[in-house]
């Protein structure tokens, strides 16, 4: 019978995908299969002699040697994954099988790249946590925080900004800026000569290494070459067009960004988008929900949440508060005769005065038509009470042009205290309403201090000097 002649094994284990390696008891290779060229970017010359151990990252380490030292002993390894550093310096994910002989006494091992399927596996984790994020965040700040943590995990992100482009102003924003050295830019126009604006403007991703510097326009060229190695931006696009951008900068010494980068941060970015604009709507449903759509100040609803806050942490402090009721006097007069522009005009002016009359962590609230109420916490006595009162009477009596004619804005302010005059929201409201109805009733500009009354005043208003 004819005798067939093989190739050498070697020959065979060489056309295999997977890689073979053969590491001695002190950890260092001995043998490996042509595929480790493939998967680790190091020739197996490269590779004999080398300590495992050095190849892998650094945050596996420790659990690599625990296995290691379990297989020699004796426990089998089918399915233990960790990550390598290739030559280039990329980070490929492995899958390993691998057993002890004792014989030989040496640890052989199947390496099958598996970086594919842990990316795949990652993108839709990311996917899942940023729309998470969209629906969890209490706000844009914490949505973008955690998307820096999402795409830290795919990708080298210390230096990460998320810019937001305002189409209908023009202006490009940086609300959310991470940068080891620099600064957040102020809001602006979008230059020409920065590589956000260029990403923007193009819609299409822009990746900078040393590489890559020369092939930039000029313009650009100078601004990417100053003190970061490499730069990485991508479009946030949306069915409305480009709403801004993501960034990622390393800067000399860091990570180098390369095109797989770029093609998994473009992948993000319209989820990222999409989640962006879900939590801008939600803040402006809720911004329209609490406040008012002229004057932009809180409406009647907020001022109610307001009140109740303050009142419950001034019976907890034993503490004080006034409520101001405002009406305009003969603010119909203003609609007849100048039309409703100019009404509205009016509103804003007065809103924009009363709220230089007061401070920051009071509240100024327009309640409807042409009637205001200013919450003042924290007031000592009754008196600073009347004297921010006479405050905003002065402030609105100053002249407003009005169509090439002065104005003067003549309110009529109705005062109540807690706990003097109430210690529920309600009473302390219709107190303040009633005291501005008996001021406007007695001539208006003024204001009307609502006192207790008297067994022999039969419930009389006594007037405050204006």
């Amino acid at each position: 019978m004819e005798t067939k002649t093989y190739a050498p094994l070697t020959s065979f284990i060489d056309l295999l995908l997977d890689a073979i390696c053969v590491v001695d008891v002190e950890g260092r290779f001995v043998f490996v299969s042509a595929a480790c060229e493939r998967i680790f970017g190091y020739t197996p010359e490269e590779m004999i002699g080398r300590a495992m151990i050095e190849m892998v990252v650094p945050e596996d380490r420790a659990r690599t040697l625990q296995a290691a030292n379990e297989i020699m002993s004796g426990q089998p390894k089918p399915h233990f994954e960790n990550s390598y550093l290739r030559k280039d310096g990329q980070v490929v994910h492995i899958m390993w099988s691998a057993r002890w002989s004792e014989a030989d006494q040496l640890r052989v091992a199947v390496a099958r790249d598996i970086t594919k399927r842990k990316q795949a596996e990652s993108m839709q984790a990311a996917l899942y946590s940023i729309s998470e994020a969209a629906h969890a965040a209490k706000d844009l700040l914490a949505l973008f925080q955690r998307i820096h943590q999402i795409i830290g995990e795919l990708l080298p992100a210390l230096n990460f900004s998320v810019a937001l482009y305002d189409e209908k102003n023009d202006q490009l924003s940086f609300p959310y800026h991470v940068d080891e050295h620099d600064q957040a830019p102020a809001p602006r126009k979008p230059d020409a000569c920065t590589l956000c604006a260029e990403v923007i403007r193009t819609g299409q991703p822009l990746l900078l290494t040393a590489e890559t510097l020369t092939a930039l326009p000029e313009h650009l060229r100078a601004v990417g070459g100053r003190n970061s190695l490499c730069w990485l931006g991508v479009p946030l696009n949306s069915h409305k067009g480009t709403i801004g951008a993501l960034m990622v900068k390393s800067y000399s010494g860091g990570a180098r960004y390369t095109e797989k980068d770029k093609e998994l941060l473009q992948f993000v970015s319209t989820q990222v988008a999409a989640a962006i604009e879900r939590k801008q709507l939600h803040a402006r449903l809720q911004y329209m929900a609490q406040y008012d759509q002229l004057t932009n100040l809180p409406n009647r609803a907020l001022l109610h949440d307001r009140l109740r806050t303050a009142l419950a942490r001034a019976r907890r402090e034993q503490g004080r508060l006034s409520l101001l009721y405002l009406d305009l006097d003969k603010f119909k007069q203003v609609n007849d005769t100048f039309g409703h522009a100019a009404g509205d005009r009016l509103l804003q002016e007065v809103a924009n005065r009363l709220k230089q009359c007061v401070r920051e962590a009071d509240t100024v609230a327009r309640i409807g038509g042409d009637e205001f109420v200013v919450l003042l916490e924290s007031i000592q006595v009754p008196e600073h009470a009347s004297i921010v009162a006479e405050k905003i009477r002065s402030a609105l009596n100053q002249p407003l042009d009005m169509e090439g004619h002065s104005l003067h804005i003549l309110p009529s302010i109705g005062v109540a205290l807690y706990p003097e005059h109430g210690d529920e929201e309600k009473q302390l409201l219709k107190h303040a309403d009633e005291a501005m109805y008996f001021a406007k009733k007695n001539g208006g500009n003024r204001f009307q201090m609502k006192i207790e009354p008297s067994p022999s005043d039969d419930g009389a208003q006594t007037e405050s000097p204006a």
